[in-house]
């Protein structure tokens, strides 16, 4: 083989090993980017607030954010391949763009990643000593997933708490002890998305009803569902206050905390009674994403 040939043959090869990486990065953002707001970023902001909590080095900051990043992202990478195996029929009438529904991948393919997906996450929670939660992490992933917890919005709704609170913990110990201050905030923000995460059933009431799964908008009927959300969303912000806000210095940047977070709140109940569509509804969920976003932010600030 003359030089010529080996550089061509060797040019190829780059080609073929930069399309298939293009190839999984494209896949990666199809099967999670709808949940990076609710996953990726929140952690992220609860590490900068434990960060700034204990005060220690900015190489300290540095080297959490790309462990905890790396330890959410196998979280959610895990959990939503694993989702959306066990749901294409209903991913058919709900998010008939997701890769499994048009043909991106096959099921022995997502099957193939999610199991080297979770060997992966195991191996990182004992790699960085938060094993414990990486655990429970992957047991909400499979009782959710294919456990059938998923069926009924009681275990549904807990499970997502439960995850919630575990991958917080998780990258909080990655700086610092869990201290009792922080122990508050992860009951409250676990206890928060166990009740009100059924804002996001509520664009999905067609499919989940196709696949006989009974949501809580399912459960109690729309109108009531909408109404009991709106109240809780109505009566977060003086929760928040009372448990989060109130136990720690009363500043002006913890009054404008509770401001934009009881503005955001109230726009969010407002949404769920009036905002009547599926599509509407997903825009609601986003706001509640957003929402939990700037929570952790003000942990930062008050923390």
């Amino acid at each position: 083989m003359d030089a010529q040939t080996k550089l061509v043959s060797s040019n190829f090869a780059a080609i073929n090993l930069y399309n298939s990486l293009f190839r999984e990065l494209h896949l990666l953002w199809q099967f999670t980017g709808r949940d990076i707001s609710s996953t990726i970023i929140p952690p992220i902001l609860f590490i900068v607030a434990a960060w700034h909590y204990v005060q220690s080095s900015f190489s300290e900051l540095v080297f959490a954010l790309i462990y905890g990043t790396l330890f959410v992202w196998l979280y959610l990478f895990s959990f939503c391949l694993s989702n959306q195996i066990a749901g294409v029929e209903e991913d058919r009438i709900n998010k008939p763009n997701r890769p499994l529904v048009t043909g991106k991948i096959s099921v022995q393919g997502a099957l193939v990643r999610w199991f080297l997906s979770m060997g992966l996450f195991t191996f990182v929670g004992w790699y960085f000593g938060v094993l414990e939660w990486a655990l429970i992490c992957q047991m909400v992933v499979i009782l959710h997933n294919f456990g059938g917890w998923d069926k009924y919005w009681i275990s549904k709704n807990f499970l997502i708490g439960l995850g919630t609170f575990a991958h917080l913990a998780a990258v909080w110990q990655l700086v610092t002890p869990i201290t009792p201050i922080a122990w508050r905030w992860l009951f409250l923000i676990g206890a928060i998305w166990s009740t009100l995460v059924a804002v996001q059933d509520l664009r999905d009431i067609e499919g989940d009803l196709a696949v006989n799964r009974s949501t809580f908008p399912i459960a109690f009927g729309e109108t009531a569902s909408r109404f009991i959300l709106s109240l809780g969303f109505g009566l977060l912000p003086f929760i928040i206050h009372f448990i989060l806000m109130m136990p720690t210095e009363n500043t002006v940047s913890t009054l404008l905390c509770d401001i934009v977070l009881a503005v955001f709140s109230w726009f969010i109940a407002a949404r769920i009674v009036f905002n009547r569509s599926p599509k509407e509804d997903h825009h609601t969920y986003m706001l509640f994403t957003y929402w939990y976003c700037l929570v952790l932010a003000s942990a930062i600030v008050v923390l």
